[in-house]
């Protein structure tokens, strides 16, 4: 079982806290805490919601331009739109989960995967860092490892992403995911770096 689906089902995550009374969160917090609805999907809605936040960043990232982004990226480089992306979803995240968790009581259920889609984007961002095809088809073999290695750390939970769940409120929803994305950044640069160099359908 991941850790989101324990999370779902724990008595703690059923709201042994203490929900606003007659507090309702907007119904823009619900949908980006929901990861616009992936999170209600069963089972394991944290999968879901990593899944959606790949598709939502693979279609984001493809209205800009790709090959734009990447010239910008080896002139620069730094991975500046990726992680402008993820910085904002970690600030509107955490800020949704804030007012969910106070509507409901719960403190981290299952159906929020706003964590989810912060932590993807940090993990899917450095494939932008090597100069691969990223055009349908081939290009998509390349959000495989940032989406397994993320999935991996999720539910591993190494130091401290485990610990940053302590934290309260919205935060302490978010945070542990944004470490988990950062250990799968981190091997996402090297697996793709080989992926892109030994697959010859991922060059230009």
């Amino acid at each position: 079982m991941s850790e989101k689906e324990s999370r779902a089902l724990s008595p703690e995550s059923r709201g042994e806290g203490s929900s606003g009374a007659g507090y309702k969160a907007p119904r823009w917090a619900w949908w980006v805490a929901t990861g616009f609805g992936s999170g209600r999907l069963k089972p394991a809605p944290g999968t879901w919601g990593s899944l959606a936040a790949v598709a939502v960043w693979w279609i984001l990232l493809h209205l800009f331009g790709f090959r734009l982004l990447e010239k910008s990226v080896a002139i620069h480089g730094l991975f500046t739109l990726p992680l402008a992306l993820a910085l904002g979803m970690i600030i509107l995240g955490i800020a949704a989960s804030d007012r969910v968790v106070h509507e409901t009581g719960l403190k981290d259920p299952g159906f929020i995967v706003a964590d989810e889609w912060a932590g993807m984007w940090i993990a899917l961002a450095p494939i932008l860092w090597h100069a691969g095809s990223l055009s349908p088809g081939w290009g998509l073999l390349r959000v495989v490892a940032p989406f397994a290695l993320f999935r991996l750390f999720d539910i591993w939970k190494p130091w401290p992403c485990y610990q940053l769940q302590v934290l309260p409120g919205g935060t302490g929803v978010v945070i542990d995911d944004v470490a988990a994305g950062i250990y799968a950044a981190v091997g996402t640069y090297f697996v793709d770096g080989w992926l892109v160099r030994h697959i010859s359908m991922l060059r230009y």
